[in-house]
């Protein structure tokens, strides 16, 4: 417990953006990585959400026919985090679960800059 307060001094207070929390989120969808909408093309009916969550490294890039091009939140553990830096829009929330002491670890190395 002392490792995670200590953690959660580090880290900025920020509410969610206002965009966000100004939503209503009356229709929300979560799109996962394991490949169903391949092929789907139902791209352009997922970006009709008003919300759109990804889950981990559910790619964009290359596949906007059948996932849509929209990202609201990109949820995601650490090493399940996508590693191109487009699948990161900048006006849309990155949230990061931990739940592993590896995953603690990595947020304080990026806090601090630090290698992990």
């Amino acid at each position: 417990s002392d490792k995670l307060k200590n953690l959660l001094d580090l880290l900025p207070e920020h509410d969610l953006p206002e965009d966000l929390k100004s939503k209503h989120c009356k229709r929300c969808v979560v799109v996962g990585s394991g490949g169903i909408l391949h092929g789907s093309e139902l791209g352009h009916l997922l970006n009709q959400f008003d919300i759109v969550i990804r889950l981990n490294d559910a790619p964009v890039q290359g596949y906007t026919d059948d996932v849509g091009n929209k990202t609201t939140i990109r949820m995601t553990y650490p090493e399940g985090a996508p590693l191109p830096e487009h699948e990161y829009p900048p006006d849309s929330l990155f949230v990061a679960v931990l739940f592993k002491s590896v995953d603690f670890n990595w947020l304080q190395a990026m806090v601090k800059n630090e290698t992990l």
